[in-house]
């Protein structure tokens, strides 16, 4: 799993021009499943997404994470992510999991982010969405389960 993790002061997803996830202060989460992920890498991310130190402590130090600041996340799943970019001008999106076994490994991986008791929301699985975020810094990171070993 690749995930693009902001750091935003708000961020919001909008489906057919109606709002379906929004949150304050907190993370943006852009999240690209392989088809060869697995609940095990879902796992992993979730603990590196709640526990990365990303946030200002009193010094103004980045020692803080999500949820020690009780922050918001806002999750999107994005295939794209995926893309093998090597071959030509065109990405492929060959790589990327097919919605059948997609769909269930992103709604665990935030049924996973709901149990650190923060508020999380998402966009629409596949749906056109409209991402509008204030980037907090900018922070911006990006994680792929594949480097955890």
């Amino acid at each position: 799993m690749k995930a693009v993790i902001q750091r935003v002061s708000m961020a919001k997803v909008e489906v057919n021009k109606k709002i379906v996830g929004q949150i304050s202060a907190g993370l943006l989460l852009l999240i690209g499943i392989d088809e060869e992920d697995t609940e095990t890498d879902a796992e992993w991310l979730t603990q590196k997404v709640i526990n990365l130190r990303i946030f200002s402590d009193e010094e103004g130090k980045l020692n803080l994470s999500v949820q020690e600041i009780r922050g918001e996340i806002l999750c999107i799943s994005q295939f794209t992510l995926i893309a093998d970019y090597k071959k030509g001008n065109r990405p492929s999106f060959i790589k990327a999991a097919r919605p059948e076994s997609a769909i269930p490994l992103f709604d665990y991986f935030k049924v996973l982010l709901s149990q650190s008791n923060l508020k999380i929301e998402s966009g629409i699985f596949g749906a056109d969405m409209k991402v509008n975020l204030i980037n907090d810094g900018p922070v911006t990171i990006v994680i792929d389960s594949r480097t955890k070993l």
